[in-house]
């Protein structure tokens, strides 16, 4: 099977390294690529939050890299698999961020709390509809809790 994906815009913030915590606060624009019309953000401004697909084109260890591991390598953390962590170092380097948008241009919308660094490129933009929020209890291990506290500054 051959797949290919194709930038359809890209991150414009601060950061230029991929850091674990404190992204809350980071402010980034995504720009549509020149070669998508301004015309596929159109309606998108109705909408208060918007998914943000990405290709982590910065991130290591990669398959065949490892396939678990403890996250951030804290050993208070039980291992788990690639796929019970939200780590940018995946199998496919896809990552996803739902975010709320401050403002709206013309060929972009500015956001925060998106943990992508400067330049990386945006794969697909969806909104969020209340359809498609959670429903229910959301349930998760005690060490993603600690997790968050630990990633939460004081």
């Amino acid at each position: 099977m051959d797949l290919s994906v194709r930038a359809i815009g890209y991150i414009r913030n601060d950061r230029t390294e991929a850091l674990d915590d404190n992204w809350d606060d980071v402010v980034s624009t995504v720009e549509l690529a020149r070669d998508v019309p301004s015309e596929a953000l159109r309606g998108l401004e109705e909408f208060s939050h918007v998914e943000i697909i990405f290709f982590a084109d910065w991130a290591e260890d990669v398959p065949p890299g490892p396939w678990h591991r403890h996250p951030r390598g804290n050993d208070r953390w039980p291992d788990v698999g690639v796929f019970a962590q939200r780590n940018p170092d995946r199998p496919n380097r896809l990552l996803l961020t739902t975010v709320a948008v401050d403002e709206w241009g013309e060929r972009s919308l500015t956001v925060r709390g998106l943990d992508g660094i400067d330049g990386t490129p945006v794969l697909d933009i969806k909104p969020v509809f209340r359809l498609r929020a959670p429903r229910g209890v959301l349930r998760a291990p005690r060490w993603s809790d600690e997790f968050i506290a630990d990633a939460t500054p004081s």
